[in-house]
């Protein structure tokens, strides 16, 4: 049996953050994306992010690769198996249906479209693919988990959304891409999983509403009922 994947508290939320996302990314487009060349957003923080990051060396030779198709087609097909072993069927429906989509999203519809536009690989596949990863997981442990304390919940829901941070800021760093086109991909990842993850809710939860009984029969018509025909 499927069940919800947002508790009810938090689908509002989730849902302006989807509104958000979505916000964010046309936002970038338009007014912060350079034509051709950096943007003055860009401009200001790319050389920054870079001078910090080429400290590492070593972190910047394999944190790109990390965002790449065939590790994050790794990383989706463990997290559909791990919820398939744990028969929590809506969360690998969610991780096998919204990763690939943001990521197809993203390289076969925004970056043709917009990115061509304006002349910049916008959005950044890398990001979008890290956080839609990192936002899978973050709703797959939002739920009730009485077998995994909540400050670890917590703590792993930090360490995905940081990861998929350190992959968009290496790719800025190698000149990949710019800090917009990080942004907008990491608010193309977010923004799927939430509104896929928002879909499979009301889909699941629409039969049992509609087997849920419109009225509770009063006392008087529940004895009517017992009482014999005369």
């Amino acid at each position: 049996m499927l069940q919800e994947l947002l508790p009810r508290r938090l689908r509002l939320p989730a849902a302006a953050l989807l509104v958000a996302c979505a916000a964010v990314t046309a936002v970038l487009a338009v007014p912060f994306a350079g034509r051709g060349q950096p943007g003055w957003l860009d401009s200001a923080l790319d050389p920054r992010i870079q001078a910090e990051l080429s400290r590492f060396p070593v972190m910047l030779s394999w944190l790109p690769h990390l965002g790449t198709l065939g590790p994050v087609a790794l990383i989706t097909l463990a997290l559909v198996v791990a919820c398939a072993a744990t028969r929590r069927w809506s969360g690998a429906i969610l991780a096998a249906i919204a990763v690939p989509a943001a990521i197809g999203l993203t390289e076969y519809v925004l970056k043709p479209s917009v990115g061509r536009v304006i002349e910049q690989a916008f959005p950044s596949g890398h990001a979008t693919g890290m956080f839609a990863l990192a936002t899978v997981c973050a709703v797959l442990l939002v739920g009730p988990r009485r077998h995994v304390p909540g400050a670890v919940r917590l703590l792993l829901v930090l360490a995905a959304q940081m990861l998929a941070a350190a992959v968009s800021a290496a790719m800025v760093a190698i000149g990949a891409h710019h800090f917009t086109d990080a942004v907008a991909g990491a608010a193309v990842g977010t923004g799927l999983v939430l509104a896929c993850a928002l879909t499979l809710d009301l889909v699941i939860s629409r039969p049992r509403r509609e087997r849920a009984p419109r009225s509770i029969p009063t006392g008087d018509q529940r004895q009517t009922a017992r009482s014999p025909d005369h």
